[in-house]
C-alpha cells in the first residue's frame, strides 16, 4: 500500500469515514513528511501542535457513530496571511510576528466543521507582494520541487508546494490575479480561483479593506487532482455571516453548451511556443471529450487590464508609504514597477476604472453565452525565475499573468489543471467558466485531467541552484 501521504483527500476522507485508518495515523504520516520534506522545500512556515489533538476528535466522532465531516481528517496548510485561532497571522513580515488570531477565518471554520486538520501555516510573499515568487523575510524562500526552476511561483506557493510534496493533502491559499494559478502552475497540481463572492473570507489588517481589496482577492483551494478540488470548493463555499458579499452555494444548475473558446495569446501581446502547444493539445483533449471547440477571445480584454490597474494601484499608491517600510527592496520590486507603469489615478480615473471593470463585465457574460468556457494559459511564458530588480523580467511577468489578471478583475471562475512536463518543469492550462459557474470549469478541467493524468506527488524533491 502506498504511504498515507500519497494518498488523495477523497482517499483519506473515505478511510477515516469507514474506519479503514485513524485520522490520527494520517496526521502522523504527513507530519512526518513534513519533518523529512520540508527542510529541503521551506514551505510550511509553522507546524500546528493542536493538530494530533484535533485527529483524535475526528476519530472519537467515528467511534461514536457521528458523521466527522466530508474532509474527515485530511489534513491542510493554510496561507500565513489567513486567521487560525491561536497562532499570529504574519503575513510573513516581522511586523505582525504577533498579531495573534483571536478567531478562525471563515474558510478555516468551514474546513474544521468538514473534519479537516489544520496542520500548518504555508509561506507566503511578504504581505501577497510579489510577482512570481514566494520569499518571505519572515521565513525565507520556498522552492520548486521539480528542481528545473527555482521558483514555485507565487504568492501562495508555500500551500502549492505543501500539497505537491504531500505535506498536506489540501492547500488553502489566496488569488488576486494569479496568486493561486500561478503556484499551481509552476508546482504541477490544481489550483481553483472561484468566482466573485463564493468563498467568505476575512482580510481585515488593521480596518476593512478597501474596494479593490474587495473585489479582487478570493481565497481559494489546491489539491493535487480536480477530484478534490472540487469537493474542498463544496466546502469552502456558500454564505457566511462574517462575509456579506457570499451567495448560496449548492443546488441544481442548469445545463450549458459544451463549447469552448480557445484563446492562446490574450491581446496578442505574445505567447512561447511551447505554451501555445499546449493549449491546443488541451483544445484537442476537449474537442475529443465532445466539447466544441472555437478560437475566441473575450471582449474588452484591455479595458479589464487597464481597470484592474487603475484600482490596484491607486488604492496602493495611498497606502504604499505605510506599507514600503514593511517590504524588502526585493518584496517591493513588484508593486514599484506597477505604480510606475499606473500614476497616480485622480478622482475622476478611478470612477472611470469602476465603471469600465462592470461593462467589461456585462460582455464577459454576454460572451460566456455563447462560450460557458474559455481555455488559455496561466502564464503565457514558461515558467522562469525572474531578477526581481530587473523591469523587462518584472514587466514579463505582468504579461504573462495577463489573463489571470483579466478573469480577476471580472470576477469568474477558472481553474489551473496540468497538462504535463517539459524539460523537467510542469505545464498546464487553465479553463475560465461563467459567473458563479465553477462547475462549469471543474467539469472541463476533470476532463483534461483524465487525458494528461495527475503529475504528483514529488517524493523526492530537487531543488534548481540559486542564479
Amino acid at each position: 500500500m502506498d504511504e498515507i501521504w500519497t494518498w488523495s483527500a477523497e482517499a483519506i476522507a473515505r478511510a477515516v469515514r469507514t474506519g479503514e485508518v485513524s485520522a490520527r495515523a494520517v496526521v502522523a504520516a504527513h507530519l512526518a513528511r513534513i519533518a523529512e520534506v520540508n527542510p529541503v522545500v521551506n514551505a510550511v512556515a509553522a507546524v500546528f501542535d493542536e493538530a494530533t489533538a484535533e485527529a483524535e476528535r475526528v476519530d472519537h466522532a467515528v467511534r461514536a457513530g457521528e458523521d466527522p465531516g466530508p474532509l474527515a481528517g485530511v489534513p491542510v496548510t493554510v496561507k500565513a496571511n489567513i486567521d487560525v485561532a491561536g497562532h499570529p497571522t504574519t503575513h510573513g513580515v516581522p511586523h505582525f510576528r504577533d498579531a495573534m488570531a483571536h478567531a478562525d477565518a471563515p474558510a478555516v471554520r468551514r474546513l474544521r466543521a468538514a473534519g479537516a486538520i489544520l496542520v500548518g501555516h504555508a509561506n507566503t510573499a511578504d504581505l501577497a507582494i510579489a510577482g512570481n515568487v514566494t520569499v518571505s523575510q519572515m521565513f525565507g524562500e520556498t522552492v520548486n520541487p521539480h528542481g528545473a526552476i527555482r521558483t514555485p511561483g507565487g504568492s501562495s506557493g508555500g500551500d502549492a508546494v505543501a500539497v505537491a510534496t504531500g505535506m498536506a493533502a489540501l492547500g488553502v491559499g489566496n488569488d488576486s490575479g494569479g496568486s493561486i494559478r500561478l503556484p499551481a502552475l509552476f508546482c504541477g497540481v490544481a489550483g481553483l480561483k472561484p468566482g466573485y463572492g463564493r468563498i467568505a473570507a476575512d482580510h481585515r489588517v488593521g480596518g476593512d479593506p478597501t474596494l479593490a481589496s474587495q473585489l479582487f482577492p478570493t481565497d481559494a483551494p489546491v489539491a493535487r487532482n480536480v477530484a478534490d478540488l472540487a469537493r474542498a470548493f463544496d466546502v469552502l463555499a456558500g454564505t457566511d455571516p462574517g462575509d456579506a458579499r457570499t451567495i448560496p452555494h449548492g443546488g441544481p444548475l442548469p445545463a450549458l453548451p459544451r463549447r469552448v473558446a480557445v484563446c492562446a495569446d490574450p491581446a496578442g501581446l505574445g505567447v512561447d511556443p511551447e505554451v501555445r502547444a499546449e493549449v491546443e493539445r488541451a483544445a484537442d483533449a476537449l474537442a475529443n471529450a465532445g466539447y466544441e471547440v472555437e478560437e475566441a477571445e473575450p471582449p474588452r480584454f484591455a479595458d479589464a487590464l487597464t481597470a484592474y490597474g487603475t484600482l490596484i494601484t491607486a488604492e496602493f499608491g495611498r497606502r504604499w508609504p505605510a506599507i514600503r517600510p514593511l517590504l524588502t527592496p526585493e518584496s517591493a520590486q513588484h508593486m514599484e514597477l506597477s505604480l510606475a507603469r499606473h500614476p497616480p489615478a485622480t478622482l475622476d480615473d478611478y470612477l472611470e476604472a469602476t465603471a469600465t471593470r462592470f461593462g467589461a463585465m456585462r460582455e464577459w457574460a454576454a460572451f460566456a453565452q455563447r462560450y460557458p468556457v474559455l481555455l488559455g494559459p496561466v502564464y503565457t511564458w514558461r515558467p522562469f525565475d525572474a531578477d526581481p530588480f530587473d523591469p523587462d523580467d518584472g514587466l514579463r511577468v505582468m504579461f504573462g499573468m495577463r489573463l489571470c489578471t483579466a478573469t480577476t478583475c471580472v470576477g469568474v471562475p477558472a481553474v489551473a489543471v496540468p497538462t504535463g512536463v517539459g524539460a523537467g518543469q510542469p505545464l498546464g492550462v487553465q479553463v475560465i467558466g461563467p459567473h458563479h459557474r465553477e462547475d462549469v470549469c471543474l467539469t472541463a478541467a476533470r476532463e483534461l485531467e483524465a487525458r494528461f493524468g495527475v503529475l504528483g506527488p514529488v517524493r523526492r524533491p530537487q531543488v534548481a541552484a540559486r542564479t
